[in-house]
């Protein structure tokens, strides 16, 4: 169907040009005009709108009254409303330095756990030079040698047994 409308106005177009007219022909039954002269524009005008009048439309009473409240504000609602806007205002300020001290406190906790990072690291460094730097040989030479310290025997062995208590006291009466 679609090729015959095409065919319908490919020679309108055609019959128009061959006319041996000056290209003024228009077909009825074409979607398009095909003519060289512009039309003019029909202006319409259209009446001005009335403006609205008190007699042909009354408004309810209820409605007016509302209206009415709508445009005044009482000073207690105002009072109110300054009340709501100073409470969040304070609480919008109180809310932001908290977040700043916490961004602090964070920043302070993070520089703390580095500096015990690196204490702690020092401490195992220097525990270790220490370590490696004793020799138990030469410890014990000394201590038995010029100390005159010996290995103790099986009698001078005393355990003890802690029950619950954080010190101890010795059981014996000698006290040396």
């Amino acid at each position: 169907m679609s090729r015959s409308r095409r065919n319908q106005r490919t020679t309108a177009y055609e019959k128009g040009r061959h006319t041996g007219g000056a290209g003024n022909v228009r077909h009825v039954h074409s979607a398009y005009a095909y003519e060289s002269t512009a039309r003019k524009m029909e202006i319409v005008e259209q009446p001005e709108e009335q403006p609205w009048r008190q007699s042909q439309r009354q408004p309810q009473p209820q409605i007016r009254k509302n209206r009415e409240r709508a445009r005044h504000m009482s000073g207690g609602y105002v009072v109110f409303l300054v009340a709501a806007l100073c409470t969040a205002g304070l609480i919008l300020v109180n809310y932001i330095q908290m977040q700043a001290r916490l961004t602090n406190l964070t920043k302070s906790v993070a520089s703390m756990e580095s500096q015990l990072n690196s204490l702690k690291i020092a401490n195992d460094e220097a525990y270790n030079k220490i370590l490696n730097s004793i020799d138990l040989e030469e410890v014990k030479r000394i201590a038995i040698g010029e100390l005159g310290m010996v290995y103790a025997e099986e009698g001078q062995i005393i355990t003890y047994t802690n029950e619950g208590s954080d010190y101890m006291r010795r059981a014996t009466g000698n006290s040396r």
